[in-house]
């Protein structure tokens, strides 16, 4: 065999390894492919980076807006429940001077039936009161005019004589009847001055007291 016809290999040749089932590629195309992944990897992590901002962005805009509404809703809330306050005080108020009113209305009643089963049982009890009180302010020795409705002289006077035996100064007490005055009135006078016993006046004090809750 000779081998004078062998030639030398090239072992400086370039060359590269295509893709598996792919085309080969262009040694001078493998710079720009290199840069094209790394842009692409910049781009997705750019927009990995945006997507997160716009997440956080869109987290701080809903819980802003969330915020604002329950803040509205609170507003709300206290305006519906101030409002519900003032009106349970008017109405409050309204009930409470009902309630006064009745009860004075109530009380005046009261007042008036007492005093009606008082001179019913006994006509001549406010009277003998008022001339124990005169007889304690004037001076020993007053004659005292005591004017009376006619029913009652007989019984103005055996008072008048039952409290005389009880005192040993002289009571000048004159029993007159007249009948202008009504049953259970007196008109006790005396040269300085007087004592009337009027149920009427007495009531109407009493009413004077009441006036401020009796509803107008």
């Amino acid at each position: 065999m000779s081998f004078h016809n062998v030639q030398r290999f090239a072992f400086d040749r370039v060359f590269t390894v295509p893709p598996v089932g792919g085309a080969p590629v262009d040694a001078d195309l493998l710079p720009e492919l290199v840069n094209l992944r790394a842009e692409l990897t910049a781009l997705k992590a750019e927009q990995g980076a945006q997507l997160a901002l716009a997440r956080a962005q869109g987290f701080e805009a809903g819980l802003s807006q969330a915020r604002a509404e329950r803040e509205a809703a609170l507003l709300s809330a206290v305006d519906a429940l101030q409002a519900g306050l003032e009106s349970i005080d008017e109405r409050f108020e309204e009930v409470s001077q009902r309630v006064a009113g009745e009860a004075a209305e109530i009380a005046l009643a009261a007042a008036d039936m007492i005093a009606g089963r008082a001179l019913e049982a006994a006509p001549t009890d406010a009277i003998d009161s008022a001339i124990g009180r005169v007889l304690n302010q004037v001076a020993r020795g007053t004659e005292l005019e005591v004017r009376v409705h006619p029913e009652l002289v007989e019984t103005i006077e055996a008072r008048i004589t039952e409290r005389q035996s009880k005192d040993r100064r002289r009571l000048f007490l004159t029993v007159i009847a007249d009948t202008a005055i009504p049953l259970g009135d007196a008109m006790i006078g005396w040269d300085q001055g007087g004592l009337a016993v009027d149920a009427a006046a007495r009531r109407e004090a009493v009413r004077a007291e009441l006036e401020t809750l009796l509803p107008h």
